[in-house]
């Protein structure tokens, strides 16, 4: 057991980089709550096939297997198959926040762009999905999902 790592705040502690990834996400969400258009699930919905990065694509696929991933550990006794899941979602998210276009800009999550309104909140229903998905795995461990790191 190495204290050092699991003390270590940085991408090298498997802990802090899930935690970090459901804090950045929060961030993200409250920075969007002080804009004046309340954000509504259901329009952000209605938008979800506006999202075609490769980014984007990766996140949701990693989304839609937590559930059976679940299942396996439990049938299995195999507590590190949530870690391992929880640990390759937070490297999409990082990935996603970090992505870019095909013309090397940054996809941004947060836009002022009115016309990019449903893009922009199908993106925050993603990421609200990975977020409340690292907290249930982040609890399933007996760990926090810190709003702030």
């Amino acid at each position: 057991f190495d204290i050092d790592l699991a003390l270590s705040q940085s991408s090298d502690n498997p802990v802090y980089y899930i935690q970090y990834a459901h804090a950045r996400i929060c961030s993200i969400l409250a920075e969007r709550a002080k804009q004046a258009q309340p954000f509504d699930p259901q329009f952000a919905a209605q938008h979800l096939l506006e999202l075609t990065a490769t980014a984007e694509y990766r996140l949701m696929r990693t989304l839609s297997s937590f559930g059976e991933m679940v299942a396996t550990a439990g049938r299995n006794r195999a507590p590190h198959l949530i870690a391992n899941y929880l640990q390759e979602l937070a490297a999409d998210v990082h990935s996603y926040y970090n992505a870019k276009d095909e013309s090397g800009n940054t996809i941004r999550i947060l836009t002022d762009n009115e016309s990019e309104r449903g893009r922009q909140d199908a993106k925050l229903y993603l990421l609200m999905a990975a977020k409340q998905i690292l907290a249930n795995g982040l609890t399933l461990l007996g760990l926090s999902a810190p709003t702030k790191m």
